[in-house]
């Protein structure tokens, strides 16, 4: 999968977002983490094959400023909840009014945002995701901001050199990831409790980077929580992510 072909579109500025897509069948959109890209979260671990087995078109867009979309670094680029419009714009060009949804870790909180723009999957799947990192969103802000603006400075070992190793690895563009900072916007819980739609937390059991996935299923509607192995970083690597969202999408 790693040879996916690339579609383009030009989102609501003219930003040009980039997306791959794999299988045939049942749409679903499906959102990566902060410095990553489709490939890393989606594709290399084979979470999209997985998926697109149980009989799915697996569309997976790089986010603005991520992997192969537009990296604008100036920072009238990056309105709040830009990367929920983006997305909402893709769901709109590819003329999708029946498909699913699923956001690993800022993908997760995008999804949440965009479910409450007006998103109208018929399931979403967040994962990676807790609810203090969904009721504010720049919880961890300071931290990315030290990373992408302090690189080189931080000791071996640290959370902050293990961040930094991970922004080199994907190639990140430090000075348009950090305007991504920026655009974060916090979800009330008012507007999660208004959110109706059957949703999946799922998260790996060593993970409190975004706080408590438990809590975040507790504050919606028509939310459960799954456990799977690993913490933020390693349950993306283990083949229990994939298949539990398989699982709950083809249910």
């Amino acid at each position: 999968m790693t040879d996916l072909p690339l579609h383009r579109f030009a989102s609501f500025d003219g930003a040009e977002i980039v997306w791959r897509e794999t299988g045939e069948g049942r749409p679903v959109v499906m959102l990566h983490g902060f410095f990553s890209d489709a490939q890393t979260n989606w594709i290399r671990y084979g979470h999209a094959a997985a998926i697109a087995a149980r009989g799915f078109r697996v569309i997976m867009p790089d986010l603005r400023a991520h992997g192969d979309s537009a990296k604008p670094n100036d920072a009238a680029a990056y309105p709040p909840d830009v990367l929920a419009t983006d997305n909402l714009a893709l769901v709109a060009h590819l003329g999708l009014t029946d498909y699913d949804l699923v956001g690993y870790s800022l993908g997760a909180r995008t999804s949440l945002r965009m479910l409450i723009m007006g998103a109208t999957p018929r399931r979403t799947v967040i994962s990676g995701m807790g609810y203090q990192g969904t009721i504010d969103a720049q919880r961890r802000g300071d931290f990315f901001r030290r990373v992408l603006t302090e690189i080189g400075s931080f000791e071996r070992g640290t959370p902050e050199w293990f961040a930094e190793a991970f922004l080199k690895t994907s190639g990140g563009d430090p000075k348009a990831l950090v305007h991504i900072l920026d655009t974060f916007v916090s979800s009330t819980d008012v507007e999660l409790a208004a959110l109706s739609r059957p949703i999946l937390i799922l998260c790996g059991e060593d993970d409190q980077d975004n706080g408590s996935a438990q809590e975040l299923a507790q504050a919606l509607p028509q939310a459960r929580y799954q456990a799977i192995p690993g913490n933020h970083m390693s349950a993306v690597a283990k083949p229990d992510l994939g298949g539990a969202i398989a699982a709950y999408l083809a249910a």
